[in-house]
């Protein structure tokens, strides 16, 4: 809204209103704001969910090896970040951007079917919503935001752009035309990208649809598989917020290099036209992640809930998906993937052991940070535990901090990876 008021105040010549132009001045604006309206806001909702006793019994003491008690703390804390991250964009942002109204739309669908999860569990019974339901849901999101990049027209990329500067008047040329594309980026290869109708060539002149539409089953995979991961990364204080912002970081400059023509012909990587949004969106995203890290950070005041934790995976995935960075993300998110693979592994190996009467587990815990805070002898003594490591129990918050310092690596190495090739 500001954005439009000031570029219509910059055709009458009112002095400050061309700042609003650049992309640098509006991102930083934007994460200032959704810094501050998360802790604002985050305070006023921490007490009206304690005056009407809103919450969640995490755990008990007998529970946590440090005797750490965990009741009457208020949950939905999700809500802080989608308000503190949508409000901003929808004043700094440009409304009429394709890839700015798909990231609001995942904010929210996800984030009322986390709400739907966490209200469910706290008025109706702990399970909460059905898990075909959460996948549907998702599932259907994923399906939109494949069909939306395949069929709208402004959702373009000029493939490998190189970018010729003409001094003194700085004119680029682009070498290639805007086009639909189901291209994306691979890492540690020469040309960098990999075309998904590429796959398809034995369907003769079938392959490009066949490329949309492996295009959009690999949208809804993505968006699927990381919301998941990331519900599951949150399960200790300040642990998914703050291993959010640091892959928000990454993705904003990811973002940002992809947007700017002479950074993308330099990298010889692909432009994506009108992707400076993102970098607005992902920075009032990661602004909102550490205003609410004041609240949440050991020992926490709130917690997300599924209404924070499946809204954030899904930016996460949306935001990579639109700047065809999506197979990066097994190496920025290997965090949330270790966690699926995790729980996926505890759940199987179970299952075996059952059926021969037995407890057999590969961790001590799943998700597999949980089993870095069992106490020696807190598990049964009939457990089967294939990897019994660590023998020690660490204290939350430095599980918490450790997986922050991995995930800053990972981030580091996923941007390395555009000039590693």
């Amino acid at each position: 809204m500001l954005y439009y008021l000031f570029r219509y105040l910059g055709e009458y010549g009112v002095s400050g209103a061309h700042l609003w132009s650049y992309i640098s001045f509006r991102a930083l604006l934007t994460l200032v704001l959704s810094l501050i309206i998360s802790v604002w806001f985050g305070e006023y909702f921490i007490k009206w969910m304690k005056r009407h006793g809103i919450n969640e019994a995490q755990r008990s003491a007998n529970i946590d090896p440090y005797g750490v008690e965990k009741r009457g703390v208020p949950t939905m804390g999700g809500l802080i970040i989608i308000i503190a991250t949508v409000v901003p964009c929808l004043l700094l942002g440009r409304l009429r951007n394709i890839y700015m109204l798909l990231m609001i739309l995942t904010t929210v669908w996800l984030g009322a079917i986390g709400f739907a999860d966490d209200y469910i569990k706290m008025k109706y019974t702990k399970d909460g919503l059905r898990p075909l339901y959460k996948l549907a849901g998702q599932a259907l999101l994923g399906l939109i935001i494949g069909l939306t990049l395949w069929l709208s027209p402004d959702a373009v990329v000029r493939e490998n752009v190189k970018a010729e500067v003409q001094n003194p008047t700085e004119e680029v040329t682009y070498k290639r035309e805007a086009v639909k594309s189901t291209i994306t980026t691979i890492p540690f290869v020469k040309n960098n990208n990999l075309q998904y109708s590429d796959l398809f060539r034995f369907l003769g002149r079938y392959r490009t649809a066949a490329g949309w539409i492996f295009f959009v089953f690999m949208t809804t995979f993505v968006v699927m598989a990381v919301s998941n991961g990331c519900n599951l990364n949150d399960g200790m204080d300040g642990m998914c917020a703050g291993n959010s912002a640091i892959i928000g970081v990454a993705l904003a400059i990811l973002a940002y290099v992809s947007s700017h023509i002479v950074m993308a012909g330099y990298l010889n990587i692909m432009f994506i036209p009108g992707s400076e949004e993102m970098v607005i969106f992902l920075l009032a995203f990661v602004g909102a992640l550490i205003g609410f890290l004041w609240y949440n950070a050991y020992p926490a005041q709130i917690f997300m809930g599924d209404t924070g934790s499946l809204a954030i995976g899904g930016i996460i995935a949306v935001a990579a998906i639109i700047i065809h960075k999506e197979l990066l993300i097994p190496l920025l998110c290997f965090i949330f993937f270790m966690e699926s693979v995790s729980v996926l592994l505890q759940t199987r190996y179970a299952k075996m052991g059952n059926k021969r009467g037995e407890k057999w587990r590969v961790f001590k815990r799943a998700p597999i940070h949980d089993t870095f805070r069992v106490a020696p002898g807190q598990l049964p003594a009939d457990f089967k535990v294939l990897i019994n490591w660590p023998k020690g129990c660490w204290l939350e918050s430095k599980i918490t901090v450790r997986f922050w310092i991995i995930t800053i690596i990972l981030a580091a190495l996923t941007i390395v990876t555009l000039k590693i090739r």
